[in-house]
């Protein structure tokens, strides 16, 4: 069984974590939050620069908490795609200098196949096939999870992800940075059927509606339209209502997507994962509307919904226990899709 020290830079979270095939020996995250909330939102330049401030107390800090050296590390990883270019960078490079340093075998890791695999640290005994509801700041998708490195998208947004739009709104109702926490936070306090609106659909050119595709693009302007015209009227806006009212509109719409997918393709789990997979009220709704279809429903604790580096290390753990590795001139790619998740490893290089 592989041990990893895994580094994710994919953002703005400096990340390190120790995971031995899948359980978690250490799992440390430098966050930036406070960095960028000042900007109300994440600027690239000033994220990367951050992880090269953090990068190598980080990486000391993790092996420390694992108490282990380098003689019980088989391999090291990083996030090398989708992402920030610069901030990929930082972990990717540092990474391939401690397997030159150390000898070890250098795996560049799918961050969201990372997210698929965040599942797997608390549900070791899963196994595919499953769907995977990938809910996250830049991400929406539905995946089919046929085996590792094998996955199928079978529905995704075609404008903002869930988490994107969290946060516009939330800069809409003057909530600050991060807005999905903050929502789901006054939500719980919140009328949800005090606002209707409207669920986005993609039309298809013979007619009728994608079954798994999202766009939150339309309701986010509904959002914004709603809040201009209830200010005309009164400056203190219902804060709680329209928060209550937007995030039940997203969880119904996630919830109605991918459990018909699940259904639809005879897969009886549905793991979720991705930031937004920490959000209370589609961890209620999923739940509730799984066990109405007798569909398993897996959420991941949530220190591993947001971006961390043991869902990357597992990951890499589950490639390296087959062979898989990565050439050190391996670059990073701003998008790639999980599809070409094969692509990263050259396996004239296994062991």
């Amino acid at each position: 069984m592989a041990c990893v020290l895994a580094i994710e830079t994919s953002c703005d979270e400096t990340a390190v974590a120790v995971v031995n095939n899948r359980r978690c020996c250490s799992n440390v995250v430098a966050s930036q939050i406070p960095v960028h909330r000042r900007y109300g939102g994440v600027v690239p330049e000033v994220a990367s620069r951050t992880h090269v401030e953090t990068i190598n107390e980080t990486i000391a800090q993790a092996l420390v908490e694992a108490q282990l050296d380098w003689d019980a590390i088989d391999g090291v990883a990083a996030t090398c795609a989708p992402g920030l270019v610069g901030s990929l960078m930082v972990g990717l490079t540092a990474a391939k200098t401690l397997a030159i340093v150390h000898q070890k075998p250098f795996l560049g890791v799918h961050h969201l196949e990372g997210h698929i695999y965040a599942t797997y640290l608390s549900e070791p005994e899963l196994e595919p096939p499953f769907l995977c509801l990938l809910v996250s700041g830049g991400h929406t998708s539905l995946i089919y999870v046929k085996n590792c490195g094998d996955y199928e998208m079978l529905g995704g947004t075609r404008d903002d992800a869930a988490g994107e739009a969290f946060d516009k709104v939330a800069r809409l109702l003057h909530l600050g940075y991060p807005g999905g926490p903050a929502i789901d936070r006054l939500a719980k306090e919140g009328n949800s059927k005090a606002f209707p609106l409207p669920e986005g659909k993609i039309s298809l050119p013979n007619g009728g509606y994608h079954p798994y595709d999202s766009s939150f693009s339309g309701l986010k302007t509904a959002v914004l339209r709603l809040v201009q015209k209830l200010e005309q009227d009164n400056p203190d806006l219902p804060v709680r209502d329209l928060a209550a009212s937007f995030q039940d509109t997203v969880v119904r719409s996630l919830t109605k997507r991918a459990i018909a997918c699940a259904l639809d393709y005879g897969l009886n789990t549905i793991a979720v994962g991705g930031g937004v997979a920490a959000n209370s009220g589609l961890r209620k709704h999923l739940q509730a509307a799984g066990a109405s279809h007798n569909l398993r429903v897996i959420f991941p604790p949530l220190k591993f919904c947001t971006d961390n580096g043991a869902m990357i290390g597992c990951a890499a753990a589950e490639h390296l226990n087959r062979g898989h590795i990565s050439p050190l001139t391996l670059g990073v790619q701003s998008r790639l899709s999980i599809t070409k998740v094969m692509e990263l490893y050259d396996f004239s290089l296994s062991r």
